[in-house]
């Protein structure tokens, strides 16, 4: 059986724990950064613009996702797409990742103190706050077993920020929709407009009928 070592032959990528850390204060999804890692593995082993069918064939993407992903990145600012020309007119292009690590340096200038001569990290901003739309997303992938695309994390964005509806009332849409072995987000939205209707707006009103109603 081949060993550690073996394996080690086929190289390491490099990753700033800066942007593992804080990933998601930058509005990265889980899936956006593995993306990124992606993206890194390949730059540092010289394709600087890998296909989608290879993104996907090292992930659990399909070519379709890593379309929405890539798209997403650049409508995020996080990523950009460079053409240069060669000596012979070749026009070949290129992903950078600039933008990102430009992110990542104002965010921890502005909240994150490294003592010197120490290891150890701190916070400036004690009480930042989780964000609820990473949260609840982590929530339904965990339930779904698999990366919510970009078009299903911009709709829990949408009930939280559109909608208006609470995170706890959205948990207990999910719960409903395990309960009924019913998993697509479709179903969640008739749960949630169905106590719409029914003027549920708040968790505690929401569990009174359900309570009532099993």
């Amino acid at each position: 059986m081949p060993s550690y070592n073996y394996y080690r032959r086929l190289g390491q990528t490099t990753l700033m724990n800066g942007l593992i850390a804080y990933y998601a204060k930058l509005g990265l999804t889980e899936s956006e950064l593995v993306l990124v890692i992606q993206l890194e593995a390949f730059f540092q082993r010289g394709n600087f613009f890998p296909s989608n069918e290879k993104i996907a064939a090292n992930t659990n993407f399909s070519i379709n996702d890593v379309s929405l992903l890539v798209q997403s990145l650049l409508e995020k600012d996080c990523l950009t797409i460079l053409q240069a020309k060669d000596q012979e007119g070749k026009i070949s292009s290129s992903y950078n990742l600039d933008p990102l690590y430009d992110k990542l340096d104002q965010y921890l200038n502005d909240h994150v103190t490294i003592k010197p001569d120490s290891q150890e990290v701190k916070l400036q901003e004690d009480t930042l706050d989780n964000d609820p739309v990473n949260d609840l997303a982590r929530e339904f992938e965990i339930e779904f077993g698999r990366y919510l695309t970009p078009i299903e994390r911009e709709e829990v964005q949408d009930w939280l920020n559109l909608d208006h509806y609470s995170p706890d009332v959205v948990r207990l849409a999910l719960r409903e929709a395990v309960l009924s072995r019913a998993m697509s987000f479709k179903y969640v939205d008739r749960i949630l407009l169905n106590w719409q209707r029914m003027n549920l707006k708040t968790s505690s009103e929401v569990q009174q009928y359900l309570e009532r109603n099993r």
